[in-house]
């Protein structure tokens, strides 16, 4: 598929590109004609520094202007065999995706079997082992520290992966399936069906399910609310439901902030925080080391 979503601009670029090659083409040749005869006066360009120095009008030295002639030649060689002219993929048919997928393919022969070596094991025996872990360690810090931060204690938005608060289980199997599918959280906005004072006093209802400091009327109040509308989600005590990703709402865990201000964000916008799918990009292998190796983070193997 082109890289133009019209063909009138990978003809533009090519005559920008051509033009820009015969343009500097006539510039250097025109320049290499000039000549000094020996008791001809060269010419000061008017250009003096220190009250001295001037600078003369003398022509490029013949060396010089060769290595400006073997540029454009290897400019027309390059244009010819690989992509610079719009939509031209060149004679070679080069691609950067198609050396990187071939570097990867390479690299993965050579490295693979290291990894899936332990697919043959249970994920807990091998969180136990240590040079697995060590290289658990070395994938996590490639790929997920980005999101839940160096000591996977996460972040706003990211959660932590050292407790034993998990929005969708911290079984291996749970885990296993996060990284390997991914997971997408999603909570509808429900600030233009409530309204500004009935968003307030959900807020102050769910303040009062993990015993925050709330006001007690307005609390009350979002009882009902709460009853009608979230616990489809959150369930009726508001403990949450990991199937759903629906956060328990009785506990001191909050992913993107408990206090009132922040819940009333979060009715009022609603959230949508999603965790990409790993298993097509890393393989069996990776996903098992790493699922090892985020399931020791917030238990024992040693106690297994």
């Amino acid at each position: 598929m082109s890289d133009f979503v019209s063909e009138f601009w990978s003809i533009w670029i090519t005559v920008i590109v051509l033009g820009g090659l015969l343009w500097l083409a006539y510039l250097v040749f025109s320049q290499s004609r000039i000549k000094v005869a020996k008791d001809q006066k060269v010419e000061i360009t008017g250009h003096v520094w220190d009250g001295d120095l001037s600078e003369y009008n003398h022509p490029l030295p013949r060396w010089w202007m060769m290595m400006f002639y073997l540029t454009l030649v290897f400019s027309v060689v390059y244009l010819v065999l690989y992509p610079g002219l719009g939509s031209w993929k060149g004679v070679l048919g080069w691609s950067a995706i198609a050396q990187y997928q071939a570097e990867r393919a390479k690299a993965e022969a050579q490295f693979q079997p290291m990894y899936d070596q332990y697919l043959k094991q249970d994920v807990k025996t091998v969180a136990a082992d240590p040079k697995a872990q060590e290289m658990g360690k070395r994938l996590f810090q490639t790929y997920c520290i980005q999101c839940h931060g160096a000591d996977a204690r996460g972040a706003k938005g990211f959660p932590n992966l050292t407790d034993k608060k998990w929005l969708w289980g911290g079984s291996v199997q749970d885990i296993h399936a996060t990284i390997t599918n991914g997971r997408h959280g999603q909570m509808p906005a429900w600030g233009a069906a409530f309204g500004e004072e009935k968003v307030k006093d959900v807020a102050n209802y769910v303040l009062s399910l993990s015993n925050r400091k709330h006001d007690t009327e307005r609390a009350s109040r979002g009882k009902e609310t709460f009853a009608a509308v979230c616990a489809t989600c959150h369930g009726p005590q508001g403990k949450g439901n990991q199937q759903l990703g629906a956060p328990n709402l009785t506990d001191n865990n909050w992913l993107y902030g408990g206090t009132e201000k922040v819940i009333i964000e979060t009715i009022t916008n609603g959230r949508n925080n999603q965790m990409p799918a790993w298993k097509e990009f890393l393989g069996d292998g990776k996903v098992q080391l790493l699922t090892a190796y985020v399931w020791s983070l917030s238990n024992n193997p040693k106690e297994q």
